[in-house]
């Protein structure tokens, strides 16, 4: 389950505290444990996962799901694979590690491993959630934050999309909180 890094440094970990935090920014927090995960366990485990693996896990994890998809309108969803030894690891973290925002909102439900979001707050102030397997994040188009794996460099996540240019980051230039840079 998640768990927020406030930048006093504090640290909460009950969900409602969390989504009450999260809030005043749009960000929708939820932990759904819909059992899938128990149909594909040796997917979640190995690094590498095949076009024919990821689309049957996305296709089975959309049955499951498919409430979210008409609820907020997302058009397909794909599997991201991310461990040590992707090919595009630095790329993938160059690209969303810094503060941007997106024309389109990011909604993502993590399957495996963990990745870090960071948020400005209305007041200025920053936030860091560390998502872990069975959360559903959903971050409005416009929010300024940014992204990561976690130390582990290890997730599979299941991302929605609305139209594909909506993920194309925007930056902003927001520098990382030099508390929040510190407990990273």
């Amino acid at each position: 389950m998640a768990t927020l890094l406030l930048n006093d440094g504090s640290i909460k970990s009950d969900l409602s505290d969390i989504v009450r935090e999260l809030e005043p920014i749009g960000i929708h927090l939820t932990h759904y444990d819909p059992g899938t995960s128990l149909l594909f366990p040796n997917l979640l485990d190995q690094d590498v996962v095949t076009e024919s693996e990821k689309r049957y896990v996305v296709g089975l994890h959309n049955s499951v799901f498919e409430f979210l998809q008409q609820e907020n309108g997302y058009l397909w969803s794909d599997l991201q694979s991310v461990h040590p030894g992707s090919p595009n690891l630095q790329a993938l973290i160059a690209t969303y590690g810094r503060y941007h925002t997106h024309t389109a909102a990011e909604p993502v439900y993590m399957l495996a491993g963990e990745i870090i979001y960071g948020f400005v707050q209305p007041d200025g102030s920053q936030v860091q959630l560390l998502l872990q397997p069975q959360d559903y994040l959903h971050v409005p188009a416009g929010v300024e934050h940014w992204c990561s794996p976690s130390a582990k460099l290890y997730f599979k996540v299941v991302r929605y999309f609305t139209n594909a240019e909506g993920w194309m980051p925007h930056y902003t230039g927001t520098q990382l909180s030099e508390s929040l840079n510190q407990q990273r």
